[in-house]
């Protein structure tokens, strides 16, 4: 796990050359419980850092993903609009959310061992 990084806000993500992808650490998807419905964005939506790109509901609440640097959608995982409980199967495999074009490169997230801090 060593190229992916994590953020205070709980989403990982992974850079491929000038592309990340994005979804929601192990750790928030079982705050959130049992996932039961994803708001995906568009593909050529522009995002800044820090923006919602992605809303989540689960049964215990609502959450939303963040932007993790400044970017447009490419791709987006249209598995999680039938299967939103990919999310809780495997956050960090099958369940990433949307794959993005860099604008602005920012990759000041935690390793994980910073992120296993972060949440104890």
């Amino acid at each position: 796990m060593t190229d992916t990084k994590y953020l205070e806000t709980h989403e990982w993500y992974k850079i491929s050359d000038n592309t990340f992808t994005v979804g929601i650490s192990d750790f928030a998807q079982g705050e959130l419980g049992d996932i039961v419905f994803i708001t995906l964005p568009e593909v050529g939506q522009e995002f800044k850092k820090g923006d919602s790109i992605v809303e989540v509901e689960a049964t215990k609440t609502v959450a939303e993903a963040y932007a993790p640097m400044d970017c447009v959608i490419t791709e987006v995982n249209s598995n999680l609009e039938t299967e939103p409980e990919l999310i809780n199967n495997d956050p960090v495999g099958d369940g990433w959310m949307v794959k993005a074009e860099i604008s602005i490169m920012d990759d000041s997230g935690m390793s994980y061992s910073e992120y296993e801090s972060f949440i104890s």
